[in-house]
């Protein structure tokens, strides 16, 4: 079946930095918020002052939805009056990108944008379209890791570049999301042979610059050098820098230019959530349980003086973190909420909530809302004492982190796209 259905009724310091955040500002979506336009929102942090509802289900606050055949886990982004993801027939060989429509739901875009004949192996729990696109004015990027990656003209769908001939063996799939930075499409490719930073002239595709990681993973191992991350660019000390979470390591790197600049041993594999910065520290998993705030400072090998703490109890594997208020809030892939004092990783809270969790939280107005594999979705307090305030529920479940547009949320089921409002 193709991919795509029609709704259902009722359903300063850094320039690119400064640049990005006024571009994003005045070219905000229809409701009058900033575009939701990446993995995580702006700067991947999963927070937005929306006025999302606290309760809602398959019959209450839902404004549109749409049925969506397929097996994808990539999230939906949001620019203007367009919400655009990825998708995939289950063997892969069909690569999708949909655009709906954010008033109606309704199909926009269906465009094959590739077409497999011996896609790579890729496990039950991962999809052949895990990778979350980046969208701004006129232009929506997608990748499918090394089965593909392409620039498209928003408006008509028609593809601007493609590149076919970035190789990586993901060895159980991909999922790492790329991002832009001011003239640069940065992707991470970190698979079982080839392990690399890669950043693309965003209006050719050509490549600007190639980084492979530097690093001695001290295996033979190429399952142990695996890794799904996001990078994300920091200012600190006002040194730009692109933070790139790997196996064994993480890597800071010149974001203009690739070159190096410090590395962390923080261990593990499979690493997938997106680094957060704040208080002086950047935030990382190594995708194994354990969580490190790191100074980001220096050069070379930091590992010594660069990790302010570390901490391995009830730390997520694949969800990402929200930071708010000097406080660090996740949830582990079993169920259990933390909260943690960001300057110092002590443990503020933790409250077992139940269920399988792979998505990342979002956070809007101090509610904070969890994605669970079988749809559960409770919403708790942002504060130092724990709340639940709600626990909602959606049928076939969550992989994918939802994304938000004015006060509505736009939420990816395994089947289907919602869009869920007051």
């Amino acid at each position: 079946m193709r991919p795509g259905g029609e709704p259902q009724p009722g359903e300063g310091k850094d320039h690119h930095v400064i640049v990005r955040l006024l571009l994003t500002l005045l070219t905000a979506g229809a409701c009058g918020a900033a575009p939701w336009a990446e993995f995580r929102g702006f700067n991947g942090e999963g927070k937005s002052d929306a006025d999302l509802p606290t309760e809602f289900g398959e019959n209450q606050h839902v404004k549109w939805k749409t049925p969506m055949p397929g097996k994808a886990w990539s999230s939906p982004v949001v620019w203007g009056d367009q919400v655009w993801f990825t998708n995939a027939e289950k063997d892969g060989k069909k690569l999708w990108a949909v655009c709906l429509d954010l008033a109606t739901g309704r199909r926009v875009h269906d465009v094959l944008v590739f077409e497999i004949e011996k896609p790579q192996f890729c496990i039950e729990k991962n999809s052949y379209a895990s990778s979350t696109p980046v969208v701004e004015q006129g232009k929506v990027y997608v990748t499918y890791g090394s089965h593909g990656t392409a620039c498209l003209d928003s408006k008509t769908g028609a593809p601007v570049w493609t590149r076919q001939d970035l190789e990586c063996d993901h060895f159980r799939g991909a999922a790492s999301s790329p991002i832009l930075h001011g003239e640069l499409f940065i992707l991470l490719f970190d698979g079982a042979d080839h392990q690399y930073a890669v950043a693309l002239d965003k209006r050719t595709g050509k490549t600007r610059w190639k980084h492979r990681r530097a690093f001695d993973f001290k295996t033979n191992n190429g399952d142990n050098k695996k890794a799904y991350g996001t990078p994300s660019v920091i200012e600190h000390q006002g040194r730009a820098q692109l933070i790139c979470p790997a196996a064994v390591a993480t890597e800071a790197l010149d974001p203009a230019t690739g070159a190096l600049l410090w590395t962390v041993f923080t261990g593990g594999m499979n690493a997938s959530a997106r680094p957060l910065y704040g208080h002086g520290l950047v935030f990382v998993s190594n995708g194994m349980g354990r969580l490190s705030a790191i100074r980001p400072e220096g050069t070379g090998d930091i590992t010594s003086k660069g990790v302010a703490w570390e901490a391995n109890k009830n730390i997520p594997r694949k969800p990402s973190f929200l930071l708010h208020e000097g406080l660090l809030f996740m949830m582990d892939d079993s169920g259990i909420a933390s909260c943690m004092d960001a300057k110092t990783g002590a443990v503020v809270w933790n409250e077992r909530i139940g269920g399988a969790y792979s998505a990342s939280p979002i956070m809007a107005r101090d509610r904070i809302y969890w994605f669970g594999e079988d749809g559960d979705v409770p919403v708790i307090a942002a504060t130092r004492e724990f709340k639940l305030i709600a626990r909602n529920k959606l049928p076939d479940g969550l992989m994918a982190t939802p994304a938000v547009a004015g006060n509505a949320l736009i939420l990816r089921t395994r089947s289907a796209v919602y869009r869920i409002e007051k």
